[in-house]
């Protein structure tokens, strides 16, 4: 592990923390953890919804669930996934179940990262048609890292790797419907790669060929056995983890493109609201299929929406936590400009996903100027990522208003810094609250 390796993987770490502890607040993580409470108390993981000691198994679903919560989780780009839900959220519970130093840490976490990214690249794009890569690929990701604190040796880590496969799932309908299960595909992936690792220690084994055969996971879920050329082809030269997209807006990924594209016409032109008659969004196909969304009712179905995130970024100037507060939800200058909005397939933009997030934006003026923006990329993705004191800053508008500011500026240099993985069940909001599961829920 290099230094400059390592400084990646404690930016996913902290990026992680920063996306958790808000969604340790709200649903389904709350709900999850009261169905789930006969599980609590008893373990040395952490549930941080509610600061309870937990098996290693239930604190990984749980907050694996949480740190997706609130769309703020970082990105692969060029799988489509969200490595860190499943594979922190895993190799964190392990490691406090273990014992395990920083180091150890985060180096199960490059593990995880770099297995699973992998893979995720070599079923794409033909798997994001039908998949939500976060709760499939994640599987991978959690078996790896969890493997690695369990110090599984290689022979045993295929077998791990193997069992975890046949456990995958997540289907787009999920988010592209109004619903809660989004959030548990990461949980789910944490829980199923633990059991794979922890399975492969006590000797289960697996179908070695579960990825590439015939009848496996990339021939189920992809258009063919898998693109494994591509996906290998700069190993040993390019560390996934230093390849993350960290998100700067509180929404869906495919949206990020044109809110960037908006917001940089207006910094140059200086429109108003008022002065806008129409806002026109071609970008790839995802971002029509999933997020072409004119009418919103809850906030899943806002956090989805082009037209809700773009109407914010104008009223509001930004699209964070509070752009899906309730009074936002029904506030009739949003609804207002949301009708401005729509959305197309652009050409260009769909040959380049998903190694590229792109879109046209063009904004008519009521008068009658058209003003267009090509944005080939993503404010936080590699090509444009957010500096550490960017991410800093995210971190902590993101977590002192849930643990306090004096509390997450310790929080933020122990992850920059130390040399001890978190354990303090204090910084789960709900116990520093003195709330329970209930209330929360």
């Amino acid at each position: 592990m290099t230094p400059d390796v390592e400084h990646h993987a404690r930016r996913a770490l902290i990026d992680w923390f920063a996306s958790l502890l808000p969604g340790c607040l709200v649903a389904p993580a709350t709900l999850l953890a009261k169905a789930l409470a006969a599980d609590r108390g008893h373990g040395q993981a952490i549930c941080y919804v509610d600061g309870t000691r937990s098996t290693l198994r239930h604190a990984a679903l749980i907050n694996a669930t949480a740190s997706h919560s609130v769309e703020f989780d970082d990105i692969y780009r060029d799988a489509a996934y969200h490595p860190g839900c499943p594979t922190i959220g895993a190799a964190l519970a392990a490691a406090q179940v273990k014992g395990a130093t920083m180091d150890q840490l985060l180096r199960s976490i490059i593990a995880g990262y770099e297995v699973s990214c992998r893979i995720g690249v070599a079923v794409q794009p033909s798997h994001y048609r039908f998949w939500h890569t976060t709760g499939t690929v994640g599987t991978f990701g959690a078996a790896v890292a969890v493997g690695s604190i369990l110090g599984l040796e290689p022979g045993r880590m295929g077998h791990a790797i193997a069992t975890a496969a046949t456990m995958a799932g997540g289907l787009q309908q999920a988010f592209r419907s109004d619903g809660m299960s989004k959030p548990l595909h990461p949980g789910h992936a944490a829980d199923a790669g633990a059991l794979a690792a922890l399975a492969a220690e006590a000797g289960v084994t697996g179908a070695l060929d579960v990825l590439e055969g015939p009848a496996g996971f990339a021939a189920a879920t992809s258009e063919n056995t898998g693109n494994w050329e591509k996906a290998l082809a700069d190993i040993g030269r390019s560390v996934a983890i230093t390849q993350m997209t960290f998100k700067n807006h509180g929404c869906c990924g495919h949206i990020f493109a044109s809110l960037d594209a908006l917001r940089d016409l207006r910094h140059e032109t200086g429109f108003s609201p008022a002065d806008i008659q129409a806002i026109h969004v071609a970008g790839y196909k995802a971002t029509k299929d999933v997020c072409d969304r004119p009418v919103i009712s809850t906030e899943q179905e806002a956090r989805f929406s082009v037209q809700y995130t773009l109407a914010n970024l104008l009223l509001h100037g930004g699209v964070r936590l509070a752009a899906f507060a309730p009074e936002r939800l029904v506030d009739e200058a949003i609804r207002h400009e949301m009708a401005k909005v729509s959305v197309s397939v652009d050409a260009e933009c769909e040959a380049a996903f998903p190694g590229r997030r792109s879109a046209h934006v063009t904004v008519t003026l009521t008068d009658g100027r058209r003003l267009h923006r090509y944005q080939p990329t993503r404010k936080g993705d590699p090509d444009a990522p957010l500096s550490d004191a960017e991410l800093g800053e995210k971190f902590d508008e993101l977590v002192s208003p849930v643990i306090g500011t004096r509390e997450a500026a310790k929080l933020l240099d122990e992850l920059w810094h130390g040399d001890t993985i978190p354990q303090d069940v204090a910084l789960s909001p709900l116990a520093r609250q003195g709330a329970t599961i209930s209330t929360a829920a």
